[in-house]
């Protein structure tokens, strides 16, 4: 099999390993009673030994990412992530990305794959966008199945290598040239991803606990804020802004996603934060500029 993967690094770029995980000794000898010794962390350096550059990932579940990590794979999917945005709570998203950078970094993530049934056979309109928000601007390896961005409803087996004639969804189509306008910003390629804290608009709002906020920062000083109400109702926020130089000045927060363009006074958004006030599934990806 070491081999094999050699022969197959002189020739592509990198491979994706179907259920890694079960050739984790541990698992190995759970599933056939046959003790294993481990087999990933020497396939992948002698791998590397020839092709230094060879991408691994790890299609993996049971919570065994991180182990994967370890033993030498670049990245391993995020099925997690995907669960809970099918699921359609904000907290347990948001709780997702308290995980570290060094482990966030290396997580494919993804909303449809051949496994999965269709993103757009699986998530309403609004929910798919929002949730693509979600996915795509958070830290790792942005995964993409082919057409998905056509807005494509059949599953399809990848062993039968064809497929029905589907219309494109417009809509969907003009939402992911815009989403991928934005995720070609050298803030998202080159820059700094945190997660940032929602606070509620009022005592005894509960509607903060629907919301998400992250902030990309470039090394030039480019910044996007990004914000996603991921709930079916309107809700309300302070946002924290994590940028320490916003007093003294007005900034203009222009929509990437869309039309809408707002101008803040910077000491109230260094105070206060940015106020949100959105509808159901919304999300906005927010270019910040000082403005005098």
């Amino acid at each position: 099999m070491i081999g094999e993967l050699a022969n197959i690094a002189q020739q592509c770029d990198g491979v994706r390993c179907d259920m890694a995980m079960l050739v984790l000794p541990e698992v190995f000898e759970r599933t056939w009673d046959i003790p294993a010794q481990p087999f990933w962390p020497e396939a992948t350096q002698r791998v590397r030994q020839r092709v230094p550059d060879f991408c691994f990932m790890a299609e993996v579940y049971w919570d065994l990412e991180w182990m994967l990590q370890q033993q030498g794979f670049d990245y391993t999917y995020d099925k997690r992530l995907y669960d809970r945005l099918r699921d359609g709570h904000a907290r347990p998203v948001r709780e997702h990305f308290q995980a570290g950078l060094d482990y966030q970094n290396r997580l494919a993530r993804f909303l449809e794959n051949h496994d999965e049934p269709r993103a757009a056979a699986t998530f309403p309109a609004a929910v798919h966008e929002a949730a693509a928000v979600i996915t795509f601007l958070s830290p790792g390896l942005r995964f993409f199945h082919q057409g998905q961005f056509e807005g494509r409803r059949k599953h399809i087996s990848p062993h039968l290598g064809r497929a029905p004639e589907e219309p494109v969804d417009q809509p969907r189509a003009q939402f992911y040239n815009r989403l991928l306008a934005v995720l070609r910003q050298p803030a998202v390629r080159d820059g700094q991803w945190q997660g940032l804290e929602c606070i509620p608009a009022w005592d005894g709002n509960w509607t903060w606990d629907s919301f998400l906020a992250f902030a990309w920062q470039s090394p030039d000083g480019e910044r996007l804020l990004v914000t996603v109400n991921y709930a079916p109702n309107q809700g309300q926020c302070y946002v924290h802004l994590p940028f320490p130089d916003l007093g003294n000045g007005l900034w203009r927060l222009q929509d990437l996603l869309g039309k809408a363009t707002y101008d803040r006074d910077g000491n109230d958004l260094q105070a206060r934060g940015l106020y949100l006030d959105v509808p159901p599934w919304q999300a906005h990806v927010f270019s910040l500029t000082r403005i005098s």
